[in-house]
């Protein structure tokens, strides 16, 4: 059975609120989910959290009931608490009436199988959370297999990428590593490196894409480096033809992917 909490001051409930801290999640292993919507797609795709925190209202919901239970099962901790308590775990002034401690994944690249999808999505020193989450979000939509993250990333396990993210982040692979250690690995086994860059002849309408292709999206305000773009097989540009010189990240990543996709029909 569900244990109430009804104490800010007990353990459990500092937990949870210590991990909207990336210090805290990377000490823990855990991550927060929040909302019915993201633990249903944790659940379908094969994934209950370590612990469930719910409002009664929350538990009302069959969905929801089916969670907590399926989490008890597994071994999990499931605690019914206040709405004011659900508040100081997610940092939200109106919190969801459900959240959960999920563990993370490894994210290296040796996790990462390139015959799983045709298509990769990486990004390089992306600094916004909300960035990511919604790449995640395009990458499922697309069937892409994941992201990998380059260099100085933002945690994608962060609260804001994880809401971005809709619960794409429990149907991507995520791998995190340096460039240096991220061309080698490309280049030892199949794969097309495409870029974007304003410096590009390549309309990418026009442009040829072979699988497993890796789609590079750089940093939001500077781009790819010089020494990366480089490294391509394929640059290509988006012709903008308004006064803006580019798109934002994520927008750019979700026009990429669909020309991709559409390229290979």
């Amino acid at each position: 059975m569900p244990r109430e909490v009804t104490g800010f001051s007990n353990t459990t409930v500092k937990l949870l609120r210590s991990l909207r801290d990336k210090k805290a999640r990377r000490a823990e292993g855990l991550f927060l989910a929040e909302g019915l919507r993201i633990l249903t797609e944790a659940r379908d795709s094969g994934m209950l959290p370590e612990i469930i925190a719910f409002s009664a209202e929350g538990a009302r919901h069959p969905l929801a009931a089916e969670i907590i239970a399926a989490t008890e099962a597994a071994g999990g901790d499931a605690i019914e608490t206040t709405p004011d308590i659900l508040s100081k775990m997610s940092g939200k002034d109106n919190p969801q009436m459900v959240l959960g401690a999920y563990r993370q994944p490894a994210i290296s690249l040796e996790a990462i199988d390139r015959t799983r999808a045709p298509l990769w999505i990486v990004a390089q020193a992306l600094r916004d959370p909300g960035n990511i989450g919604t790449i995640l979000r395009t990458g499922d939509a697309v069937g892409a297999g994941g992201l990998i993250l380059i260099d100085d990333c933002a945690d994608p396990y962060s609260v804001e990428a994880v809401r971005a993210s809709m619960g794409a982040l429990f149907t991507q692979q995520i791998a995190t590593a340096r460039w240096p250690e991220f061309l080698p690995w490309l280049r030892n086994g199949q794969g097309q490196l495409v870029g974007t860059s304003l410096k590009a002849s390549h309309d990418y309408l026009e442009a040829d894409y072979r699988q497993p292709c890796f789609l590079l999206i750089g940093n939001e305000q500077q781009g790819l480096p010089a020494e990366y773009e480089a490294e391509c097989d394929l640059l290509v540009k988006i012709p903008m033809a308004g006064r803006a010189d580019s798109l934002n990240a994520a927008m750019a990543t979700a026009v990429m992917a669909f020309a991709i996709k559409a390229n290979w029909r």
